[in-house]
């Protein structure tokens, strides 16, 4: 990097995707320690490769990154599985800790309200793991991260209109999987 203005530049950029970037990563993996992994790594690279690119890059070619970590991490899984099942043929179905889920919220939450945001957020953060990689990681980057069709489709490696589509589809699923914590 060639200056303190864009190494101040980059740690913001980094500083303001972290928390979205993880929730993404924990959702697709299921795994704390992963998810912490595969941002952590993301970030490193989007840093050595790419710090010197212009900042409205950044965005797109940080999400690539990950979409490529959370898909090499499926795959080490997929093998990791194969592996295992000869040698450990039940596993731990131990639930990990979220540290987002588990903030303190608003002191103004009475207990009754507290309980149907935990719940209705519990089932979205089931509703999205459920949905096809495709369709989530086009709804999280839409969505959370506010990524127009175009910049969303630099990130996926795939056309605007499989951006619209896979959306579309995210959306409708999500509907009907949520269907009863709608007003």
């Amino acid at each position: 990097m060639a200056d303190a203005a864009n190494v101040a530049e980059l740690n913001e950029f980094l500083a303001g995707v972290e928390k979205r970037a993880f929730r993404m990563a924990q959702i697709a993996v299921k795994d704390t320690e992963e998810a912490l992994d595969i941002v952590q790594d993301t970030m490193l690279t989007l840093v050595r490769k790419y710090a010197e690119k212009p900042a409205a890059e950044w965005r797109p070619l940080f999400y690539r990154i990950l979409k490529n970590r959370i898909t090499d991490s499926h795959r080490r899984n997929v093998v990791r599985r194969k592996v295992i099942a000869w040698f450990a043929p039940s596993s731990d179905d131990g639930e990990p800790l979220d540290p987002i889920e588990n903030a303190p919220g608003r002191e103004s939450d009475t207990p009754d309200v507290r309980m149907a945001l935990d719940g209705a957020r519990d089932a979205l953060s089931t509703a999205i793991g459920r949905l096809p990689n495709r369709q989530r990681e086009a709804f999280m980057l839409r969505v959370w991260e506010g990524l127009n069709v175009a910049q969303t489709s630099v990130a996926m490696r795939c056309s605007e209109g499989s951006v619209k589509t896979h959306y579309s589809r995210a959306v409708h699923s999500l509907r009907e999987l949520l269907e009863d914590y709608r007003s």
